[in-house]
């Protein structure tokens, strides 16, 4: 039995993908032999680690389940001479009415010597684990070479009872599985967890872990996965916490990496935390937009490239992401794109490195109107609905175009509106909505401007002329982006409030000295986009809540926050541009000037 204290546990923070059991499997069995070869008694792997996360209704296929437990134990038996821990999907009893748990595994030479299935099973914002999994009814303390601990599965160290309520936050469950363990007289606590980034959320990890190591005097360890799988990101940020709640090791954000941590002062390296969350946003769109492309099974790239700050926010990520090499600019300007824009497409394309092509809507463009104006003449319209039309033209031609382009070289497209535009409609289905991923959908039209200075840190990248001049469609004459928006600065402030904090509009306005007209103006162009975004491209979550998997609307109903003002609560709203009653709104205002 090894001596309590000098035992070293490395910590594996790995990439797994999702369903690529084998793959896993080589990755831990390599991470496994590493450790071992730095003398550590026990390597720990990261929540389902052998499966991936999350792996959502692939564990409703009985042959995914005993592959991934199958598998694990063939990685503890090539992995010999070391004590393993990790996340494994285990049979759930007939009476549970699931097929599995989210379990956590102890083995060495391919037995297992220990077992704790996760108890508490998030169903909010983008974890759905109640429909998948069956909960654990108890929990146990691993006896592990004169130690007692305490192994816990990401959310089951989320329910502390004196943290959250001083961090103003509901308590989600009545249960803490922490402060069971803890009861029995653990030594250590274990948290192995897939928790996926968002913005400020790894300084709010630690704090909360740090509490639990201060609340009942143990060591944490903390092992997270890191890497992309579909809209989540996991940073990883991996760290052992001393009994006091001290930071005494600390993993990379956003690599995969060994952290070695030796007891008794369970001290190992110390990595920095990102700079800033700006820092921390770029980092999380660079990881999810490499995994994304890689794990799809795509080597190369496509960016519409207009001039414009959100198309060259986007290239850059790329750029970072994947090497110059792989990506490739598409300028398509028209009749109403400056001759600035197409500089500017040019001019960052040469900064960055990458192949630019030039394709000009302005034949095809005016080739379709020909063949629609017999037809148009004879619908009813107004003269707004007239104009959008003809707006949206443009922005659906340049989708044609990279479609095809994708299509003929196996590229994926990557969209570039942001989350601002996308909230209130600010973009054109099957113009500029279409791609495979959408990078920064979830970056907010202030923060583009913040990552693009970040971006340009070192070296003017972006060119200066795209981040100052006025954000523009250019889909007709002189126009910018605040003809039809507020400025970006209280349209963001409007949708933090309501789409993140689902605050009401007498709330925001109260808070933030907003006229009410206006914040219900806005709230209804939100509202009103909801079709659209359920057929966006699936984006990269960076914030608390972002559209998509995490935020969940019907698109027929007819709730609006607005109808009260129907009962004389509030002034009615102006009329929300380009759209009629009693007519489906279209787009607000294509937005490829990007």
């Amino acid at each position: 039995m090894l001596d309590f204290w000098a035992v070293k546990i490395a910590l594996a923070q790995i990439n797994p993908t999702v369903g690529a059991i084998h793959a896993n499997a080589r990755l831990m069995v390599e991470y496994a032999r590493r450790a071992e070869q730095a003398g550590a008694d026990l390597v720990i792997f990261p929540e389902l680690a052998i499966c991936g996360y999350p792996p959502c209704d692939l564990v409703e296929k009985s042959d995914f389940i005993e592959a991934s437990y199958e598998e694990l134990l063939e990685v503890s038996r090539q992995a010999a001479g070391i004590t393993m821990l990790s996340g494994c999907l285990i049979p759930a009893r007939a009476e549970t009415g699931k097929r599995v748990h989210n379990s956590a595994l102890g083995l060495r030479d391919g037995k297992v010597l220990f077992q704790q299935s996760k108890m508490l099973l998030p169903t909010y914002d983008v974890f759905d684990e109640l429909r998948n999994f069956a909960p654990a009814r108890h929990q146990s303390v691993w006896a592990y070479n004169g130690m007692r601990l305490a192994v816990t599965i990401c959310e089951d160290a989320w329910n502390d009872k004196k943290f959250w309520p001083k961090k103003n936050q509901r308590l989600l469950y009545e249960t803490d599985p922490v402060a069971e363990q803890m009861a029995t007289g653990a030594d250590v606590l274990i948290n192995i967890s897939a928790s996926p980034f968002a913005a400020e959320k790894i300084g709010l990890r630690q704090d909360m872990l740090s509490a639990i190591a201060r609340e009942y005097q143990v060591p944490v360890l903390f092992v997270n996965q890191v890497g992309g799988n579909d809209q989540l990101v996991f940073d990883g940020s991996s760290m052992a916490l001393g009994a006091n709640g001290e930071l005494r090791a600390r993993a990379a954000s956003f690599e995969q990496e060994l952290l070695l941590v030796e007891a008794p002062e369970w001290r190992g390296s110390k990595r920095p935390a990102p700079e800033s969350d700006i820092a921390a946003i770029y980092e999380a769109l660079q990881l999810g937009t490499r995994d994304y492309v890689r794990k799809c099974g795509f080597e190369r790239v496509l960016v519409g490239l207009s001039g414009g700050i959100d198309s060259a926010l986007t290239a850059c990520i790329a750029v970072d992401a994947l090497g110059a090499e792989k990506v490739m600019g598409v300028g398509m300007p028209s009749r109403f794109s400056s001759r600035g824009s197409i500089e500017d497409a040019r001019k960052l394309a040469a900064n960055l490195g990458i192949q630019f092509e030039l394709l000009p809507i302005e034949a095809p463009f005016a080739a379709v109107l020909g063949t629609l104006q017999g037809v148009w003449e004879k619908l009813p319209t107004t003269a707004a609905l007239a104009d959008l039309a003809q707006q949206n033209l443009q922005s659906r031609l340049r989708g044609l175009l990279l479609m095809a382009l994708s299509n003929r070289s196996g590229a994926l497209v990557l969209s570039t509106g942001n989350k601002s535009e996308l909230a209130v409609g600010y973009c054109t289905l099957y113009g500029d909505m279409a791609g495979g991923l959408a990078v920064i959908s979830d970056v907010l039209k202030t923060q583009v401007f913040a990552l693009a200075e970040y971006v340009n840190r070192e070296r003017e990248r972006i060119p200066r002329a795209t981040i100052t001049k006025p954000p523009s469609a250019e889909l007709r004459p002189d126009q910018t982006d605040q003809d039809d928006l507020p400025p970006y600065a209280v349209l963001d402030t409007v949708i933090r409030d309501y789409v993140e904090q689902y605050r009401t509009a007498g709330e925001i306005a109260e808070r933030h000295g907003l006229e009410a007209r206006l914040v219900e103006s806005l709230i209804r162009r939100i509202d009103n986009s909801e079709y659209k975004r359920q057929q966006a491209a699936p984006g990269l979550k960076v914030s608390p809540k972002a559209f998509g998997m995490g935020r969940r609307f019907p698109i027929a109903q007819q709730y609006r926050g607005w109808n009260r003002m129907e009962r004389g609560v509030l002034q009615p709203p102006p009329p929300v541009p380009h759209s009629e009653p009693g007519v489906a709104p279209e787009e607000a205002k294509p937005q490829s000037g990007r």
